[in-house]
């Protein structure tokens, strides 16, 4: 990850604080929620090519593999030796680097991914991007997932950034030992010349045709996810990619927090730049661990999550396994889930609701309910909900599907950054372990004052 003095995104605004400081009522105000039952129409799709296949992937997609962090550490140890017969350092332009990216092409060569390297130059050096696009999947809806591979000169750089980089690799190659069929286009990267100011990245999507940059759904950054006194950051730049990252580290009992120190210093920039939707994960550099954190995370307060940050002692001694394990598992969990969904419009037993109802400004939550039945056993693990709602200010808005059992899944958080009008969307919820015929609600709170709007409908897709 760049420098503080490296080129940054604008910070929050005003508006965006008062957002945060709201949030953190949320909760405490949905215990207090106004409730209205819509009338449930129940109907049933017409039949397309949805197909077996499909189902199998969105089925696998719910329990995404499991990441052997060995194999992460392996890659790891890979980089290191590179690093020590090269100078110590795997930077842009030395001959380290260039090792690191033929290590990473030749695995992927061998388990069947079809790569390609950009050149480009930067100070008088060429600099090399790796791209490695996995066979299937709709090409024209791309699941991007990315890391930056180079070091700075005065070190290894193992965690900074070898560690998103070892972990992206091995996430592909689980891919092609899976022998995954995602729905969606897989592509994987591995940046060059980002110490350098992004430079690898913007070289990538400056060259990139915009009718392909329409085709990339999500690209998902991993700068640093092995930092020896670690935090658990989540990109906040995207609500739906942000819930699904925090809703993984949920089922895990481990509290998660904005990431900020980050901004704008990693490759996610350039694609957010170009309007590609991103979000990532970010385990913490050189600001100071704080005794809240340490509560919550263990580790030392008043230590930098990294205290190795660009120095020679970022070598494989200043990993932290579980981090480490943690973040591979979870960038696993986000490949899977984001690149399983269909593009065909959901398929199956639909029960929908139409019943408009307000959202109150800046007020108490307010649900719409549909009661399903005649669906044998539990809902699935790919339950589609398709919302409909009508407001001026959809980054106000936090969304949830409710349960029969009670318990809500995220389907959309409050975002200063989600500037847009109205959500019209289809979330894909991992309900499995809900009964299927039940009451189910879908909740909307308002979280900021200065906005209006209402639910339109509603339905879910068995």
């Amino acid at each position: 990850m760049l420098e503080l003095n490296g080129p940054t995104l604008p910070r929050r605004s005003r508006r965006a604080a008062v957002l945060l400081a709201t949030g953190a009522a949320v909760t405490a105000a949905l215990l207090g929620v106004s409730s209205v039952q819509a009338n449930a129409v129940p109907t049933t799709a017409a039949a397309t090519t949805a197909t077996a296949t499909a189902g199998k992937t969105a089925a696998r997609a719910a329990a995404a593999p499991d990441i052997s962090v060995a194999n992460v550490k392996a890659h790891l140890n890979q980089l290191q030796s590179i690093a020590n017969a090269n100078g110590g350092n795997r930077a842009h332009g030395r001959s380290g680097y260039k090792a690191s990216i033929d290590y990473a092409k030749g695995k992927l060569d061998a388990a069947g991914f079809t790569t390609s390297v950009q050149q480009f130059t930067s100070n008088g050096s060429t600099g090399y991007n790796l791209i490695a696009d996995w066979p299937g999947g709709d090409a024209d809806h791309v699941i991007f997932a990315g890391a930056h591979l180079d070091s700075v000169s005065r070190g290894a750089g193992i965690n900074d950034n070898g560690s998103g980089s070892a972990g992206i690799l091995e996430v592909a190659l689980t891919v092609a030992k899976e022998g995954y069929k995602p729905g969606k286009h897989l592509r994987f990267a591995w940046w060059g010349a980002e110490e350098l100011g992004l430079v690898g990245s913007q070289n990538y999507v400056r060259q990139l045709p915009a009718a392909e940059r329409s085709k990339i759904d999500a690209y998902l950054n991993f700068d640093m996810i092995g930092s020896p006194n670690p935090g658990y950051f989540v990109y906040d730049d995207d609500p739906q990619l942000e819930g699904v990252f925090k809703d993984y580290f949920a089922t895990k009992n481990i509290a998660t927090e904005i990431e900020t120190e980050g901004d704008g210093r990693s490759d996610h920039a350039p694609f957010k730049n170009a309007g590609v939707r991103v979000g990532g994960l970010f385990s913490g550099a050189d600001y100071t661990k704080t005794a809240d954190q340490a509560a919550k995370w263990g580790g030392t307060a008043g230590q930098p999550f990294d205290r190795c940050y660009h120095a020679s002692c970022d070598t494989t001694a200043n990993i932290n396994d579980t981090a480490l394990d943690n973040n591979s598992d979870a960038i696993a969990h986000a490949v899977w889930t984001l690149s399983s969904g269909s593009t065909t419009p959901p398929t199956g037993k639909v029960f929908e609701s139409k019943s408009q109802v307000d959202i109150p400004d800046a007020g108490a939550a307010v649900e719409s309910s549909i009661t399903v039945g005649g669906v044998q056993g539990n809902a699935p693990g790919a339950l589609k909900a398709t919302v409909d709602i009508r407001h001026t200010y959809r980054g106000d808005l936090v969304v949830d599907l409710v349960g029969p059992s009670g318990k809500a899944y995220r389907l959309k958080n409050s975002s200063s950054n989600d500037s847009a009008a109205d959500v019209t969307e289809t979330y894909t919820v991992n309900a499995s372990a809900e009964t299927a015929n039940g009451t189910w609600k879908l909740r909307v709170q308002d979280v900021a004052a200065q906005d209006s709007g209402h639910i339109a409908s509603w339905k879910l897709t068995f």
